[in-house]
């Protein structure tokens, strides 16, 4: 049987020449590509409704991105989040090499189908400097989640870190990678 070809092999072999091209691009190390995604979500209401456990909500984001998350602490305290220095408050992920393929992928070609209402991303999502931006409000849409199994429905913030030098270029890649950008 014939192997199934990557998505980096695919970056490399097909994408990369058409950027190269479309864009005008003389030399093949200046093609923009995406270098890491970073996935992150607050935990927020999680910790301050009561429960201090929040493993299950760890253990969800080790299934979607296939790593251990970073759990992050509040560097200053802030009374009116009920927030207090080195609490707790969100975890993150950094993805790159071939996770950081894998999960772009899966992001592509299974989580956005299945969003309800999807009907695209936003082009005005982007930083100014090639990098991305995205939301997903319910984590359920993964399909390594079972929603039977889970406690309470959280979102999470996908940004993912391009080498364009502008949006224009990022946008161009990241439509050839797939990303379902809304229609005019």
């Amino acid at each position: 049987m014939a192997k199934e070809k990557t998505l980096k092999d695919r970056y490399i072999k097909e994408i990369a020449p058409a950027l190269k091209k479309e864009l005008g691009i003389k030399n093949v190390n200046a093609v923009p590509k995406i270098t890491k995604i970073v996935v992150n979500a607050g935990l927020g209401s999680m910790y301050t409704s009561g429960s201090k456990d929040f493993t299950e909500f760890t253990e969800n984001f080790k299934a979607i991105t296939g790593q251990k998350p970073v759990v992050r602490k509040a560097k200053k305290a802030i009374s009116n989040f009920k927030l207090r220095e080195g609490l707790p408050n969100g975890v993150m992920v950094t993805l790159r090499g071939k996770r950081m393929y894998d999960f772009l992928n899966k992001l592509v070609n299974v989580v956005f189908p299945r969003i309800r209402d999807f009907r695209g991303i936003s082009k005005k999502s982007f930083d100014g400097n090639g990098n991305y931006s995205v939301g997903i409000k319910e984590h359920t849409v993964f399909p390594e989640i079972n929603p039977d199994d889970i406690v309470k429905v959280h979102g999470l913030q996908i940004c993912i870190n391009t080498t364009a030098q502008n949006d224009e270029d990022a946008l161009a890649l990241l439509t050839a990678f797939g990303f379902p950008f809304k229609k005019k």
